[in-house]
């Protein structure tokens, strides 16, 4: 299986055509536009927030350290 050519995607329109007529399709092309629009705005405000507000990830000893109180000093873990 292909993708679709210029025909096929010809008689497609066509059919649409045929099924919405002249004004349903515009009007279904312009919410279509204007979904797409909305959703990429909100994919780039989704992305600087994220860029603001970076992810912090404590691993390892980090997580000793967002434990223990300010000021103090995390206990060492020793292995006997």
């Amino acid at each position: 299986m292909g993708s679709l050519g210029f025909r096929e995607l010809l008689v497609i329109l066509v059919i649409a055509l045929l099924i919405f007529g002249t004004k349903k399709l515009r009007s279904i092309g312009s919410d279509l536009g204007a979904a797409v629009g909305e959703f990429k705005k909100s994919m780039n405000s989704g992305e600087k927030e994220a860029e603001q507000q970076p992810l912090k990830q404590l691993t390892g000893q980090d997580a000793e350290f967002a434990d223990a109180k300010k000021g103090e000093k995390p206990e060492q873990k020793t292995n006997a």
